[in-house]
């Protein structure tokens, strides 16, 4: 059977990092997660307390990191443990822990020089909100962004303000638009964070998100399924309210993820779809231990059995 090559380059049928990260890199890199100890000001009282109501960063902080140990510490340790599979390869500083750009500038500056002074690092990848950027930390990472790969990711999670207010992100989608546009502008690389299933968004909802964003600048995004995660506020509003969760088996997740894609702009490459935390903190959606590579082979075979691809019904 004769192979469809993309707009994006290949026969995957959407536009996927894996690929891109290939044509972008001579070498194998990884990504090395950082926690450098920021806060975010939905928990500090800046703007709210108690941090966004299904957050626990516990599900995906690896054992090396802690704030307790300086940068360069994690960052060693981080690649103790993957050259023990991949001798040869290459780094990116992944400062994911909270807000990575909420902090005074020269704090930031010193944090950020200090991973790309390792010599093993060859870029930085910093996960933030859009209520926590400037124009003078956009100006520097736009110079960073010419000596170096660098991408900013900014936590989207929904583009109705309903849902973000009801989620206590503590700031609205305008300012998500805002923060990607200006950053953008200054020629950095913009990365974005939607989550699929938070409360009263009924299928419609998730699908909307796809048509918003495919107007913004962005260079990735990563989806992901709304987990439950015990101890979160967002467990005892599932436990008291559970119809407002639309609940997703994983051949529902499947079927929306592909129809998600399909109205995302082909230009926007897709990071992820599922993410997985671990087996015993999640109240919902029990997966029976299915792994992402297995949700994301679905995916896959969903597309070829509909035969379409990303973009299919994208509307400039």
């Amino acid at each position: 059977m004769k192979q469809t090559t993309y707009s994006w380059g290949h026969e995957k049928p959407y536009n996927d990092f894996s690929s891109y990260f290939k044509q972008k890199f001579e070498y194998r890199v990884q990504k090395i997660a950082i926690d450098a100890g920021f806060t975010c000001p939905n928990r500090d009282g800046t703007r709210s307390t108690g941090g966004c109501t299904y957050c626990n960063n516990k599900t995906f902080n690896p054992f090396y990191c802690s704030p307790e140990k300086t940068v360069k510490q994690q960052i060693d340790e981080g690649i103790a443990f993957f050259s023990k599979k991949y001798k040869s390869q290459k780094y990116l500083a992944y400062f994911q822990a909270y807000s990575n750009t909420y902090a005074p500038f020269e704090s930031l500056k010193r944090l950020y020089e200090e991973a790309l002074a390792h010599p093993q690092v060859v870029g930085l990848v910093i996960a933030t909100r859009p209520d926590c950027v400037d124009n003078q930390i956009l100006s520097y990472l736009s110079e960073l962004s010419r000596k170096c790969y660098l991408v900013l990711e900014f936590g989207i999670e929904s583009t109705l303000n309903r849902t973000l207010e009801l989620i206590n992100r503590a700031h609205t989608y305008e300012e998500s638009v805002w923060a990607i546009e200006a950053a953008s502008r200054q020629g950095i690389r913009v990365g974005a964070h939607l989550i699929l299933g938070l409360p009263n968004e009924t299928r419609a909802d998730m699908k909307s998100h796809a048509q918003k964003i495919s107007r913004l600048p962005l260079h990735t995004l990563k989806l992901h399924q709304l987990q439950i995660i015990k101890g979160t506020p967002i467990a005892k509003q599932f436990a008291e309210n559970p119809e407002a969760f639309y609940y997703f088996s994983p051949e529902k997740y499947v079927d929306l993820a592909v129809d998600f894609v399909e109205l995302l702009n082909p230009k926007i490459i897709v990071e992820r779809f599922i993410s997985e935390s671990p087996k015993d903190m999640i109240i919902s959606p029990i997966w029976h231990g299915l792994k992402n590579f297995e949700i994301l082979h679905r995916i896959e075979k969903e597309f070829f059995s509909r035969k379409s691809y990303q973009g299919k019904f994208f509307v400039v």
